[in-house]
């Protein structure tokens, strides 16, 4: 199959299903990676400008309100208005993001941008992740559909991953740190939007168009037990990561005396990658086994870092992000594993952005608890509340999967 096809006039020019796969997946790698570029630029922003750190809260909450509404009202519509569409206009959004990071850089542009920022993540999610599977189905189509998926939540999660160290790393070591990583992925969004231009479309649009409604959950009611426990399980794990991506810095500089740029970066890079990690590495265990390593591992997680936050320890913390971070790994691929199981083709789309839009709950409520409880609390006392709440939701959401599993 060759690369690239034209039409007979020679005008569209379009990748085959193959490679066009992997044009999804690196988009969507560096979308994600743009969502978390601001994390160790945070504590720039609030040295700079002096506001208190409840502030980086309602900052990183905008991004989540974001994802949130367009999950809500916007993560489906690929499903008749087509993947290709959809994909161009988000990463596009995100380009208009890091545009307005580099010409409003005060808090009022920052709470637009991160806005506009998880608009655009929370259309790319449902749709890139559809897009896909159905790509990899067409290109390989006596594949394990397992495969396409691990493929999609470690472009997800190591997305995540990288955005912070790249942040890190130019925070700490070129001039301009907060304009200098806009630029960069500026550029790289806009390259984005010109591959996906050129992927092939895996829709066929409706020629009467269904009426608009938000999104609902197109599930049959016998399934809707098992689409809500794997939706809690992800309403917990992207807890965990909404602490890493957004006071973690904070607590970095503020009770473990750490003010390294870099470090902010590498912190939040390891937990993530940690989470990408785990998934390749326990590929082959079953569904139920990774969903038990997960809560094993998301469990001490949780109890390494909120004791290392209390001690103070450096290291306790980290190591217990980065063990929280494995698990997180493994309850969210079987999440959305579980999901894209239980929906037929033509609603792929639109259960998957429910699932994402209650995981990106997740994201955002518990994030501004903690920010609410820094500035009624010591830090280390609401870090302690945070991670014993997370540890009995984790613990309810994955016994409940594992309960409607075995139904």
């Amino acid at each position: 199959m060759s690369t690239m096809t034209s039409s007979r006039a020679g005008v569209r020019i379009r990748f085959a299903h193959a490679p066009g796969f992997w044009v999804i997946a690196a988009a969507f790698l560096t979308t994600m990676a743009f969502s978390t570029i601001p994390t160790p630029l945070y504590a720039i922003y609030q040295q700079r400008d002096g506001f208190p750190t409840y502030v980086i809260t309602v900052i990183f909450a905008s991004y989540a309100v974001g994802v949130m509404a367009s999950l809500y009202l916007a993560g489906h519509v690929s499903d008749w208005l087509g993947r290709r569409r959809v994909a161009l206009l988000a990463v596009l959004a995100e380009a208009l993001s890091a545009a307005i990071f580099l010409i409003w850089p005060e808090v009022p542009g920052l709470l637009l941008a991160r806005f506009i920022c998880g608009v655009g993540v929370g259309v790319l999610t449902a749709t890139a992740t559809a897009h896909l599977s159905e790509l990899r189905q067409i290109a390989r189509p006596g594949e394990d559909p397992s495969r396409s998926a691990l493929i999609s939540s470690m472009v997800n999660l190591g997305g995540l991953a990288f955005g912070p160290l790249v942040g890190g790393l130019l925070a700490q070591y070129v001039s301009s740190p907060l304009e200098r990583p806009y630029e960069i992925f500026l550029v790289l969004l806009l390259i984005s939007a010109v591959g996906i231009a050129l992927v092939p479309e895996t829709v066929e649009r409706l020629e009467e168009r269904p009426a608009y409604r938000p999104q609902r959950v197109a599930l049959p009611s016998s399934a809707r037990p098992l689409f809500f426990a794997s939706a809690i399980g992800a309403f917990a794990a992207f807890a965990i990561f909404g602490l890493f991506t957004s006071l973690a810095p904070t607590f970095l500089a503020g009770v473990l005396h750490h003010t390294s740029r870099l470090l902010a970066g590498v912190v939040t890079f390891a937990v993530f990658i940690a989470g990408a990690a785990s998934q390749a590495v326990f590929v082959r265990l079953s569904r139920p086994a990774q969903l038990r390593l997960g809560l094993v591992a998301m469990s001490v997680g949780l109890v390494g870092v909120a004791v290392g936050g209390l001690i103070p320890n450096l290291y306790l913390f980290v190591i217990g992000g980065v063990v929280a971070g494995a698990g997180v790994g493994l309850v969210f691929r079987g999440a959305v594993a579980t999901a894209a199981s239980l929906a037929d083709p033509s609603s792929r789309g639109e259960v998957l952005a429910a699932l994402f839009l209650i995981a990106y709950a997740g994201l955002a409520i518990p994030v501004l608890a903690i920010g609410l409880g820094i500035a009624l609390l010591p830090a280390q006392v609401a870090l302690l509340l945070f991670s014993a709440l997370i540890l009995i939701l984790v613990n309810a959401a994955v016994i409940r999967m594992l309960a409607a599993q075995r139904r």
